[in-house]
């Protein structure tokens, strides 16, 4: 719910989330790893960690929209601008203007910095993620790679030339599937008294 909240509140979608699941009893912030696409990832790791979910491609590019807000670490990003083939060179998929403002904001060792991941409407839920990903000016990796498959890119360019006509839909209809992976039920978990806190 606080994601879908949080979403509201910058003008995104507003969908109904299902109440009364378990929680894990634990929160351990390295499980993430094995449950996230990394920043890096080509296109046939992301739609084999989206399958493995029982997400569909059209999740994957609808759910990547979710890049429209927020920020990121340098490091998240960097061997793309300093040393994408482990031979000194720029990610050729990257726009060079883009590239150039990045490495200004950006050293090759810089773990502190926080670059916006939509810049310009970071703050609000909108379409404009799709047409930075349309002019190769997506943040990572995995941005740049939904140019790489027929199904994503027609989407990306879309959702870019329709001002998004179809992405606020789409996406809370997306969060409502991704909502549904792994729920616990039994014994599992538990109910928490406060959300934010392990019983």
């Amino acid at each position: 719910m606080v994601t879908r909240d949080a979403i509201a509140m910058i003008y995104g979608p507003y969908w109904e989330v299902p109440t009364g699941r378990r929680d894990g009893s634990v929160s351990i912030g390295s499980e993430t790893f094995g449950n996230l696409p990394p920043p890096f990832a080509n296109i046939t790791l992301l739609k084999q960690n989206f399958a493995a979910k029982g997400l569909s491609v059209k999740d994957l590019v609808v759910l990547s929209g979710g890049h429209t807000i927020g920020t990121s670490h340098c490091s998240s990003f960097t061997n793309r601008l300093y040393n994408f083939t482990g031979k000194g060179i720029t990610d050729p998929s990257l726009d060079p203007n883009y590239a150039v403002q990045l490495k200004k904001k950006c050293k090759p060792t810089d773990t502190k910095t926080l670059v916006e991941m939509d810049p310009g409407s970071v703050r609000t839920f909108d379409e404009d993620y799709y047409t930075l990903v349309a002019k190769r000016r997506g943040l990572f990796q995995s941005d740049a790679a939904l140019l790489d498959d027929a199904e994503t890119k027609a989407y990306v360019k879309f959702q870019s030339a329709t001002h998004g006509k179809t992405f606020v839909a789409d996406f809370a209809n997306s969060m409502v599937k991704l909502g549904k992976i792994g729920v616990l039920t039994g014994r599992a978990g538990q109910i928490r008294k406060q959300c934010a806190f392990v019983n």
